[in-house]
């Protein structure tokens, strides 16, 4: 059975009320896993929201340690920072690898959910928090999708926004490759169509899954300087395998069968149904209309060599936003450049949050009464575990 770890910090808060999806689902039982670092102040407005990639999880001192520290962008001497394992993930929080109300696990039963729903749980867990202001919010890759939810779902708390190797909607080219690590992953006979045995999951599958995304999260000359021909340096495995074995072959089933090792192929699926879904636009009216209705600042972040969430819509993004910064990640690995290079762009960040007036956030939207309601008597640092 695939064990998901989770560290010793993980805290968990449980929904009070049944979570209703962007659907009209009803979920019970929600449970979010959450991280924090330094303290909330006394008037609750120094909080920061991080929000991890795909298969990421509430530790984001670790992967993006870079960012993390004393005089950092992600500072715990001033700042609250809250992150929490996505609904729909496997590292605590409640998705398909959790046990449903019958005893059972989702699995495949587990409901169909939004980028939308991710945040609005998100928010849920910073009204329990007590936190009345949000500094800012900070994700990449499908953080990012999700930083830029954050700023329409809750600008009354959003002072700004830092959205790194994402776009405002998922292009045909991004839906590509998430159809194509489906495929992927159906052909494994063990996957049965999601109700597979915890006991053996589909392993091969995701792994085969996993190898088509890192194709798109990397680069050809990243590639090539690591195992390329002309590169000088050695291209075959040698003691590794075979010795005809091409070296790249080993990295992607290396990367394969360390994420079926350690993920969910049906959360995996759900999360990729998630990212597919996003499109700041959807149901709110025309895209561009929409984007101008984002009134924080806004830094979009776009690696030059991104392959996946390609430049052109980092720029496009910054460009329609009213309050839009592009900034360029010079990195030769891709997409995954927003991780692997996150300590050559911590200081733009810095400065762009060290610019930020203090207490900012944007005129509040128009909210359910409901939402009003419980932002209004959500008491400070009060939890229901």
């Amino acid at each position: 059975m695939t064990a998901f770890r989770i560290s010793d910090g993980t805290q968990w808060l449980a929904a009070g009320q049944p979570f209703v999806l962007e659907s009209g689902v009803e979920l019970a039982g929600v449970k979010i896993a959450f991280r924090t670092w330094g303290r909330l102040n006394a008037a609750g407005d120094n909080a920061v929201i991080v929000c991890h990639a795909l298969t990421g999880s509430a530790d984001a001192d670790d992967w993006w340690a870079a960012l993390f520290g004393p005089g950092r962008v992600l500072d715990p001497d001033k700042y609250f920072i809250v992150c929490s394992n996505v609904l729909g993930g496997c590292y605590g929080t409640t998705g398909p690898a959790s046990i449903a109300p019958d005893g059972k696990r989702w699995g495949a039963r587990f409901p169909a959910i939004t980028v939308r729903d991710q945040v609005r749980l998100q928010m849920q867990l910073a009204d329990r928090l007590g936190i009345r202001g949000i500094r800012f919010v900070i994700g990449g890759s499908m953080g990012g999708l999700q930083a830029l939810e954050w700023a329409l779902l809750d600008p009354a708390r959003v002072g700004a926004v830092v959205s790194i190797a994402a776009s405002g909607r998922h292009s045909a080219w991004c839906a590509a490759w998430s159809e194509a690590q489906r495929l992927a992953l159906a052909a494994d006979p063990l996957f049965a169509e999601g109700h597979y045995e915890p006991a053996r999951p589909p392993r091969r599958g995701l792994a085969a899954a996993r190898a088509v995304a890192m194709v798109t999260y990397r680069s050809p000359p990243s590639l090539a300087v690591r195992f390329g021909r002309a590169s000088g340096r050695e291209i075959f495995a040698g003691r590794a395998a075979a010795p005809d074995e091409l070296a790249i072959r080993g990295w992607l089933r290396h990367h394969g069968q360390a994420l079926g090792e350690r993920f969910d192929a049906n959360c995996y699926l759900r999360l990729l149904d998630a990212m597919d879904s996003h499109d700041l636009g959807r149901n709110r009216g025309l895209y561009e209309n929409v984007l101008q209705q984002i009134r924080q600042p806004v830094l979009v972040g776009s690696v030059i060599t991104d392959a996946l969430y390609v430049p052109e819509e980092q720029a496009n993004l910054a460009f329609l936003l009213p309050r839009g910064e592009l900034f360029e990640i010079d990195s030769e690995h891709g997409h995954d450049g927003f991780l692997i290079d996150s300590a050559s762009f911590e200081p733009r960040i810095r400065r762009f949050v060290d610019r930020l007036p203090a207490g900012e956030a944007a005129e509040p939207a128009r909210q359910s009464g409901d939402e009003e309601a419980s932002r209004a008597v959500a008491p400070p640092l009060k939890f229901a575990w």
